[in-house]
């Protein structure tokens, strides 16, 4: 078992989460999170990508001079790939760049992301996350005294808007419901600052099978 200390909003310890790491990922696959990773960055391409052809560039398609006889190189209409203004030989086209891992291969990828942060003391544990309003600078404060400068990922037991609202203009922060976690997400950041409802929601959610 692992302890995770759980500070409240001052920054002062007021209890201990315990976290059994070998329930959730027994074993650590680098090679499996680096698959899940690269899929989800492949998943994020738009695949917009669009060069024309020599088919649709704008121009005559009629022989610029005639075969023989004029000392220039032989060539065919203004739309050919070699002269300025024709068509890519090679044209880009839309590609979808998206594809899918296993359902369950995923859910470990992210179970053993989760363990890496928490044995590399890369997660602080906060008792709750609770706003009346949308207010940064309340956030703010409570990264800071937890010393939470660097890129950071606030996790919450479930959407909150005031919390969304509050964390989106810190620089370097996100936030999101545990339900929306993956390995990518966990990773992608520096540290995690999760609620003690959240993470209860994970252990409870994703215990390895």
């Amino acid at each position: 078992m692992t302890n995770l200390p759980i500070y409240d909003k001052s920054g002062a310890k007021v209890g201990d989460y315990q976290i059994d790491l070998d329930a959730i990922a027994p074993k650590i696959s680098k090679q499996l999170m680096h698959d899940a990773v690269v899929m989800y960055q492949n998943n994020l391409r738009q695949g917009s990508a669009k060069s024309k052809t020599r088919s649709e560039v704008s121009g005559s398609k009629k022989k610029m001079y005639k075969q023989k006889g004029t000392g220039n190189a032989r060539a065919g209409h203004k739309r050919s790939g070699v002269r300025r203004g024709g068509g890519h030989i090679f044209a880009k086209a839309p590609k979808d760049w998206t594809y899918r891992m296993p359902r369950k291969a995923l859910k470990i990828a992210t179970n053993m992301a989760m363990a890496e942060k928490v044995r590399n003391d890369f997660v602080k544990v906060l008792d709750t996350l609770k706003l009346e309003a949308p207010k940064t600078k309340e956030v703010a404060t409570i990264l800071a005294k937890l010393d939470l400068t660097r890129t950071v990922l606030v996790v919450v037991d479930e959407y909150n808007k005031d919390v969304l609202l509050s964390v989106r203009n810190i620089p370097k922060a996100k936030v999101l419901p545990i339900a929306d976690l993956n390995a990518y997400e966990i990773l992608r950041p520096y540290q995690l600052l999760v609620t003690k409802d959240a993470l209860d929601k994970f252990v409870k959610t994703r215990v390895a099978e």
